[in-house]
C-alpha cells in the first residue's frame, strides 16, 4: 500500500461524507458512544390497528446506535426515548434514567434532537447566546438552551469526549418545514463552533432526500423500519469515519480519553 496515495485520497475535495456506506472504518476507534435523542434513535416502529390506530413501541435492538454498535463491536448507549426533546431530557429524563451517572461516561456522543422540540412543540429556536457557560441551569428556555445545556453536563462526565449534532433530513412532501430545519441546521454549526471537540453530521446536505421513494423503501407507516435504521447506521459510521479522516490530529488521542492515562506534549 503507498501511503501518499492513501493520503491523497483523505485530501480528495471531491469526496462527500456519505461516500462509503459499506466500512465503518475509523468510526470503530470510538469504543464507547452516547445516542442522545428521540424515538428515531431508539429503534421505534410504528404500526396500526385494525381500527386505523397508531401504536408506537421503541425497539432498541433496532436503533441504529445499536447496528453501530455490532458493526464496530463498541458500547453503544441508548440516551433516548420516542417522543424526547432537549428540554424533557434536561429537566427530567436523564435524572430519572440514571444517564448522568459518570459510569456511563463515553468517548463520544451523538446528539439527534429537534424533531419534537421544534416541529412538535413549537419550542423557539433561541441562539448560542441562551447558553450560561457557567452553569447550564442558567441557560434561557430555549431549544438552544436546553440543547446546550445537554452538552454541558456531558462534558462534566467526560471532559475530552467528541460530539456529534445531527441535521434533520429533507422532505419534498414537508416543504412548510424546511426553514425551521435550516434554522436547525444553522443552530448546530454555531454549537459546533462555540463547543470544543464538535462536529456536524449534516444529514439535510449530505443524506438523501426523505421522499416518497425514499420512504416506499425504508419506511413503516410514519417512522423508519428495520432497513431505514440500518441505511441511518451505515450513514452515521461513514460521516463520522469521513470527519476523522479529515480531522486525524484532532483524534490522535482517543484510546487514552476517559483513562487515567496522560500523553504530555512536548
Amino acid at each position: 500500500m503507498n501511503i501518499e496515495n492513501f493520503i491523497k485520497n483523505i485530501d480528495d475535495r471531491n469526496e462527500k461524507p456519505l461516500d462509503t456506506l459499506t466500512d465503518c472504518g475509523f468510526c470503530g476507534i470510538l469504543r464507547t458512544i452516547g445516542c442522545v435523542g428521540d424515538s428515531l434513535s431508539s429503534g421505534e416502529f410504528e404500526t396500526l390497528d385494525q381500527n386505523g390506530k397508531r401504536h408506537y413501541y421503541d425497539l432498541y435492538e433496532y436503533s441504529w446506535g445499536q447496528f453501530i454498535a455490532r458493526a464496530t463491536g463498541a458500547t453503544v448507549y441508548n440516551f433516548s426515548r420516542g417522543g424526547m426533546s432537549a428540554k424533557q431530557y434536561i429537566e427530567t429524563f436523564a435524572d430519572e434514567k440514571g444517564f448522568w451517572n459518570p459510569e456511563l461516561k463515553c468517548k463520544a456522543y451523538i446528539i439527534a434532537l429537534g424533531v419534537n422540540d421544534l416541529l412538535n412543540d413549537k419550542q423557539e429556536v433561541g441562539s448560542i447566546d441562551d447558553i450560561c457557560v457557567n452553569d447550564p441551569s442558567k441557560n434561557k428556555p430555549t431549544f438552544a438552551g436546553y440543547y446546550a445545556a445537554i452538552i454541558q453536563r456531558l462534558k462534566e462526565i467526560s471532559p475530552d469526549a467528541k460530539f456529534f449534532f445531527m441535521t434533520m433530513p429533507e422532505e419534498h412532501n414537508r416543504k412548510e418545514i424546511e426553514d425551521l430545519k435550516d434554522r436547525h441546521a444553522e443552530l448546530m454549526y454555531k454549537l459546533a463552533d462555540f463547543f470544543t471537540n464538535s462536529y456536524v453530521l449534516d444529514f439535510k446536505k449530505y443524506a438523501p432526500v426523505y421522499d416518497e421513494a425514499f420512504k416506499e423503501k425504508f419506511y413503516l407507516n410514519g417512522h423508519l423500519n428495520a432497513c431505514g435504521y440500518a441505511l441511518t447506521a451505515k450513514m452515521v459510521t461513514s460521516y463520522i469515519d469521513y470527519i476523522i479522516r479529515h480531522n486525524f490530529d484532532d483524534f490522535g488521542e482517543i484510546g487514552i480519553v476517559n483513562t487515567p492515562y496522560k500523553n504530555y506534549k512536548g
